[in-house]
């Protein structure tokens, strides 16, 4: 599925000549070698306002430019597009009470406040879980993938809370981890297949999957050296302990696409449906993107984040809007009140895994799309 294309960005509010200032952020940043590459989506009320791919796949000289077909590794994006989007799913089939406790799935994550953190706490990040630990390095090698996945739950469900549940809210991908042995428990069924029959074969994201096939590596932006598998990556996660977890896990290992990743976004626009598919209910999309009540300074809603004062969305986009981000250089972010997306999937791991200017860039880069509009929205004050 495609959404439509205009012929100018006029046709969808946007001036055409400030659209190019925020190309220009994204040129500058190759330049100043923040990322090699990358690819840019901006829709609009249901119209593929700018499609444009700029720099090259790993910034070397005489290495292939990138396309608009160029797949990327999207990192924790995988978070939002798989394990959120299918916890609604499961929540519209009754399947996954949001008050459900971890427990009731995993009675070995017991003892204390763990008894009472529930599965909304791991979609709002606020579970008290410790938000990273390398269990990845003890991972034996004769293991299977499903001994891996298992070993890995048993690990974090016998960690102690970092924190007392819903007190603050703290990223973690062990909460999502967690999450994701929930969903799987639900529903009787593995993560990779639910995504492709609930999500990317309904919205024809052909293009998106769990560890790609050799057949697509040269259409595939690498990631940088491997300290731990010691090599460049490309085609295989970044992320180590997804890695460790046969390249499929709840919080990374997906690759996509930036055409792929805006019909899932306009998916998500048009609240959970595109044309006749309805893959959410739309008020379980308003349900889950809201953001949660209760939690001190938290910016989380169910799954999904939504805009703070230091936001990577920059400053105009709405209070109603939702977005995430992925460590390896991708974003995806939905204004709702503008019925408007943006989709930016860069390698900034490729060639170091130490820059520290990609936030800049990417609040710089929303601003000046927002800026683009003929009618410039105001500033967002929280």
């Amino acid at each position: 599925m495609e959404l439509k294309k205009v012929d100018s960005p006029e046709q969808a509010g946007f001036s055409e000549a400030r659209l190019r200032n925020a190309l220009d952020v994204l040129f500058d940043a190759v330049e100043s070698r923040v990322f090699p590459g990358g690819v840019v989506v901006v829709g609009r009320a249901g119209n593929l306002v700018m499609e444009h791919s700029f720099g090259t796949l790993d910034g070397g000289d005489g290495t292939p430019g990138v396309t608009v077909d160029t797949i990327y590794d999207v990192a924790s994006l995988t978070k939002v597009v798989v394990t959120t989007t299918l916890a609604m799913v499961l929540y519209d089939k009754g399947h996954l009470p949001l008050d459900a406790k971890v427990h009731d799935y995993f009675p070995e994550f017991s003892g204390g406040d763990k008894e009472n953190v529930a599965v909304a706490d791991l979609l709002s990040h606020s579970s008290g879980i410790l938000w990273w630990k390398d269990f990845y390095r003890s991972v034996k090698a004769e293991w299977s993938i499903a001994e891996v996945q298992e070993w890995y739950l048993e690990q974090i469900c016998r960690l102690p809370l970092d924190y007392r549940p819903r007190t603050k809210s703290v990223y973690s991908d062990l909460g999502t981890i967690v999450l994701g042995g929930i969903l799987e428990r639900a529903a009787g069924r593995r993560l990779d297949e639910m995504a492709r029959d609930r999500i990317f074969d309904p919205l024809g994201m052909s293009d998106t999957c769990f560890n790609p096939p050799t057949s697509l590596k040269q259409r595939i932006a690498p990631t940088g050296w491997s300290p731990w598998r010691d090599r460049v990556l490309v085609g295989e996660v970044n992320d180590d302990a997804a890695a460790a977890m046969g390249g499929m896990a709840p919080h990374a290992g997906l690759f996509s696409t930036g055409r792929d990743l805006s019909v899932f976004a306009q998916m998500m626009l048009n609240d959970g449906a595109l044309d006749d598919r309805r893959v959410v209910e739309r008020s379980t999309v308003e349900l889950f993107t809201r953001r949660v009540d209760g939690i001190p300074e938290s910016s989380r809603a169910l799954g999904w984040d939504t805009p703070s004062r230091e936001s990577t969305a920059g400053r105009y986009f709405s209070s109603c809007s939702y977005g995430h981000l992925g460590f390896t250089g991708t974003s995806l972010w939905v204004d709702p009140i503008r019925d408007l997306f943006v989709v930016l999937l860069t390698n900034r791991m490729s060639p170091s895994r130490d820059q520290k200017t990609m936030n800049g860039v990417r609040a710089s880069f929303h601003d000046a799309v927002m800026e683009a509009l003929v009618e410039v929205p105001p500033l967002r004050t929280a």
